[in-house]
């Protein structure tokens, strides 16, 4: 085992980039495009403020996104996720006016997402009717139903404490750190403590089990690129306002859902099903229950992003989540997942996601009109998607 281990570290640099360029792409894109737009607008897209409100904005689409994924990798597609949101989101504000407080509302909202989820999955999995005449019945459904029950009048919340959902930052008064929010500089600290530690670990238990692996160099590379990230993300957090709490939120989602695909028994069964699900179901996968369970999840982070949306409005607008459902399916094919299932990360969504976002925000910086912010986001898309066809074909892939 320990040979097989130390056979690769012959490997060149060069071989290294190359087997690994298509999976780290989305990143140096997203490197490559925050440069470019600090030239052009004289670094204002990299202040403080900015970033902070980058994330603000699109937290709502990267909540989306990290549902999205799971649904385009098991081959399917939900078309019904902005007006998901849009009625969810009206809901919650309701709930919300009853004054029954913010946790409450969020767990009923969840509640009612799921539930939907769980009406447009039964379809889906267990009458086999395809998702895209599924979730495009949904999509009609629930605008029709948002539209209903706000009389096509927004809904105003009733005090402020709803929109810290979006607005918030997490900070501790008076605690600074060279004039910086100490909290974010903690916590900033502890993610790339824990980032450093599971990789160092997950490298020694693929050592111990005998999986090929790549050189530490490498592993030592990436850990250095991404502590690097989080550092400059945070470091803008702290000289801002302090981490936004929708970061947190997004944060939080990220970790459950990277952690489900990567190391439970439904996250390969998802990757099995997206694969082959014939093959799956012969193996003895429950690809149905797999199908289900998926969109189930999809409903539930809509009533999420229904949450957020409302609050970062701050207020429940009946025309909420026009053309959500396209932002999150390009941010995932920009993200590297396939038209085709069984390929996707929920990080690589992400990056997809902030890809999108960074380019929406530096458009706007400059004053381009929304006009041509569609030529430009449809053509990275069709870029982007023809990008990973020929790299999958080039690997021998697709």
């Amino acid at each position: 085992m320990a040979a097989s281990a130390t056979q690769i570290e012959n490997i060149s640099f060069f071989t290294l980039a190359k087997q690994n360029l298509r999976k780290f792409s989305m990143f140096l894109v997203l490197g490559l495009i925050l440069i470019v737009f600090a030239i052009l607008t004289g670094g204002v897209n990299l202040t403080p403020r900015n970033i902070t409100n980058i994330f603000i904005q699109n937290s709502y689409i990267l909540i989306l996104t990290v549902g999205m994924v799971l649904v385009i990798i098991i081959g399917n597609i939900d078309l019904s996720v902005g007006s998901v949101v849009a009625f969810l989101g009206a809901l919650s504000a309701m709930i919300y006016n009853t004054g029954i407080g913010v946790v409450p509302t969020l767990i009923l909202s969840l509640i009612l997402g799921a539930l939907i989820g769980t009406f447009q999955a039964f379809w889906i999995a267990y009458m086999h009717i395809p998702a895209f005449i599924v979730t495009l019945a949904g999509m009609l459904l629930f605008r029709g139903l948002t539209y209903i029950i706000t009389n096509v009048t927004p809904i105003s919340l009733i005090d402020d404490k709803f929109k810290q959902i979006a607005s918030g930052s997490l900070n501790i008064q008076g605690f600074e750190i060279g004039g910086l929010d100490g909290l974010s500089i903690v916590v900033a600290i502890l993610i790339v403590v824990a980032l450093t530690y599971f990789s160092l670990r997950g490298r020694k238990n693929q050592i111990n089990h005998g999986f090929t692996v790549y050189p530490f160099r490498y592993t030592l590379g990436k850990i250095i690129i991404l502590s690097a990230l989080v550092i400059f993300v945070f470091y803008k957090f702290s000289a801002y306002r302090g981490i936004p709490t929708v970061s947190v939120v997004l944060m939080v989602v990220t970790a459950i859902f990277v952690f489900i695909t990567n190391n439970t028994v439904i996250g390969r069964y998802i990757y099995a099903v997206g694969g082959n699900a014939k093959s799956a179901k012969l193996s003895g996968i429950n690809s149905e229950q797999v199908v289900f369970i998926t969109h189930v999840i999809m409903g539930l982070l809509c009533g999420l992003s229904g949450m957020v949306f409302t609050a970062y409005m701050n207020s429940a607008l009946p025309q909420a989540g026009q053309n959500f459902e396209l932002d999150a399916i390009a941010s995932c094919f920009i993200g590297g997942a396939a038209a085709s299932g069984g390929i996707g990360t929920i990080i690589g969504a992400i990056t997809g996601g902030l890809v999108m976002g960074v380019i929406n925000n530096g458009m706007s910086l400059m004053n381009i009109g929304a006009d041509w912010q569609y030529v430009v986001k449809a053509t990275i898309l069709l870029l982007a998607v023809f990008y990973d066809i020929m790299s999958r074909r080039k690997s021998g892939l697709g």
